[in-house]
């Protein structure tokens, strides 16, 4: 599986940091996708609307206008999406934002543990039918989000991921 480079963008969260972060041009991203990027789409038709783009210096293809989100396919669909700040949930969520947010916000998301000795984050699956967020998170606050497909979301947890 390929992974996609992950640059920061989001919307802006609510609590105690928020002096601390900065306002960005946020979007968010639901777990049917982008609204002019959906999972399941084809790299063909993204190509055709002029959404994918694999000109930029990334660890795999970028969605034209959305710098901050990178499309993983799998079989030529969109599978998963990986979100950077100030990109965010519907619900808020954007890299930075604490665990703690997290897990009150999805209290059914499954605990995912990084291997020992590794240089991996630890993970907070929040799965919705097929569907999931995957938050990564160094223990204190969430460091990379992917949404997507709940297996191939899954499965990129388990199998690892590249250092983008």
């Amino acid at each position: 599986m390929a992974a996609a480079s992950i640059a920061g963008s989001g919307v802006r969260p609510q609590g105690p940091e928020v002096p601390a972060r900065p306002v960005g041009a946020a979007e968010v991203v639901g777990l049917g996708g982008l609204r002019d990027a959906e999972f399941g789409d084809t790299e063909q038709e993204l190509t055709r609307r002029g959404m994918l783009r694999t000109d930029v210096d990334a660890c795999g293809p970028t969605l034209a206008g959305h710098e901050a989100v990178s499309a993983v396919f799998a079989g030529d669909r969109l599978v998963l999406l990986w979100l950077a700040d100030p990109m965010s949930t519907p619900e808020g969520i954007s890299v930075g934002t604490p665990v703690t947010e997290v897990r009150d916000t999805f209290p059914a998301a499954v605990e995912l543990a990084a291997p020992q000795n590794s240089y991996r984050f630890d993970g907070l699956l929040a799965r919705d039918g097929d569907r999931a967020y995957l938050f990564l998170h160094d223990g204190m606050t969430v460091r990379k989000i992917i949404a997507g497909y709940a297996d191939w979301a899954r499965r990129l947890f388990d199998e690892g991921y590249g250092p983008c």
